[in-house]
Formats: C-alpha cells, structure tokens, sequence
C-alpha cells in the first residue's frame, strides 16, 4: 500500500495538479478571509475566530477534492493500465487505501499554512491571545473527516466512469448531497428536522466545531469513509472479474 501512496504523491506533484490544488485552496480562502467584503470577511466580522474559514472551506473543498480525485480510477481505466495494476501483488483495499490516503495527504498539505491564521486572529484579539482554542481545535478536526469523506466520494466515482469530468460531476453532486442536501431536506420537514439533519455531514462537523469530540460525530464520518471505500472496492472486484 505504501507503494501505491507514493506513487500518487509523486503523480500529484509531478505535474502541476498539485501545486494547483494548494494554491487554489490558499488563494481562494486568503481572499474571502482578508481581502474580499463580505460574510466571510474575518477583519469585518468583530469576533476573534476562524468560524468563517470553517464555513467557507467545505464549499471550497466540495469542488477541489473531486478534482484530484477524479482522475484516480478513470485515468487508469482510460490509459489501459487498470487490469496491470490490479495484478500487483497488492489486495483491492490496499490498492484503494492507497489511491485514498494519496489524495487525502495532498488536501492536508494544503490545509496546514492555515494555522498561520490562528496566530493571526490570536493576536489581533482584544486582549491579545483571546481565541476559543477549543473549538479552533476541533474545527480542525472535524474539517480533516471532511476531507477524507470527500476524498472517499471522490474515489469511488472515479472507478464509475473513464471519463474525468463525469467522475468529477457525480463526486460533486454526492458531496454537496451528503453535506448540504440533509440540511435543506430538514428544513423543508420542521417536524422531523433533527433525524433528518443527522444523516448530513453539515449537523456532525457543526457539532465537531464546538470543541467537542463526540464519538458519534467520528463513528459517522468514519462510516462514509468505509462505506464509500467499500463500494470502490467492490466496483474494482466486479471490474476483475
């Protein structure tokens, strides 16, 4: 498995997908965070906490994550070296881990210069250092469950179709599903908004960005993860058989 995270580490950053990837999420959020008015604005917004970078990001995300997975499976399939790389002595699910923890690595490369803007909204506060580290802490977290349920979406539907943009659009539209869809589907029901909103990832990395850990926020982004990857799997078995 350690191969097949290598590879795509290499494959990442040697072409320009990589570095893209990074600079766009850096850029994209410096901009809306700092210099663009609005909502997002951190220096308008009167409060010393990173609240509007943990609300931009899962919509930065929900297109940047399907991009570099996108090509994961479909160019594979494209370029004839699926069949080849399923007869490596590797099992599916490390070939799969693999392709998944690759992916996820490179979003937290990017995710990790934003620390700097905790130092930063640490020092601007009034007094100085006064920011909710407990809930920056587990905004973090729950942002890094996101990322890896996005990445497990993204997976699978590379495996859907040789063609990229179609893996691309179907990832796009489970994930904004999985994130936004529950949430909007609740407040169309008042009456049944709370079971509802639980089946979102919005409702459990809300919950995580309170600074508490609860387990049942974990079991249920680890469960997407799982479910997702599993699906992969089968997808890849039924492809080799």
């Amino acid at each position: 498995m350690k191969s097949i995270v290598l590879r795509e580490i290499k494959s990442f950053f040697g072409s320009p997908i990589g570095y893209l990837v990074i600079a766009i999420f850096l850029i994209l959020n410096g901009l809306f965070l700092w210099v663009f008015e609005g909502d997002y604005n951190i220096l308008n917004s009167g409060f010393a906490d990173l609240t509007p970078f943990f609300t931009l990001s899962p919509w930065i995300l929900i297109f940047l994550i399907p991009a570099v997975t996108m090509r994961s499976f479909s160019d594979e399939k494209k370029q004839g070296t699926l069949e080849l790389l399923l007869t490596k002595p590797l099992s599916v699910w490390e070939i799969v881990n693999g392709k998944f923890l690759g992916a996820v690595f490179l979003i937290c490369i990017a995710i990790i210069p934003t620390f700097i803007y905790v130092k930063a909204i640490s020092f601007l506060g009034l007094p100085e250092g006064n920011i909710d580290m407990g809930s920056t802490v587990g905004s973090y977290f729950g942002l890094l469950f996101l990322i890896g349920a996005y990445a497990a979406i993204g997976i699978f539907t590379s495996t859907l179709s040789e063609n990229q943009i179609v893996a691309f659009i179907i990832a796009v539209f489970l994930c904004f599903l999985f994130f936004f869809g529950f949430e909007g589907l609740a407040s169309l029901t008042p009456s049944f908004s709370n079971a509802i909103a639980y089946f979102g990832m919005q409702d459990h990395f809300k919950s995580m960005s309170r600074g508490v850990l609860d387990t049942r926020d974990i079991l249920y982004f680890a469960s997407i993860i799982v479910f997702f990857l599993s699906l992969t799997v089968n997808q890849l078995k039924s492809f080799q058989s």
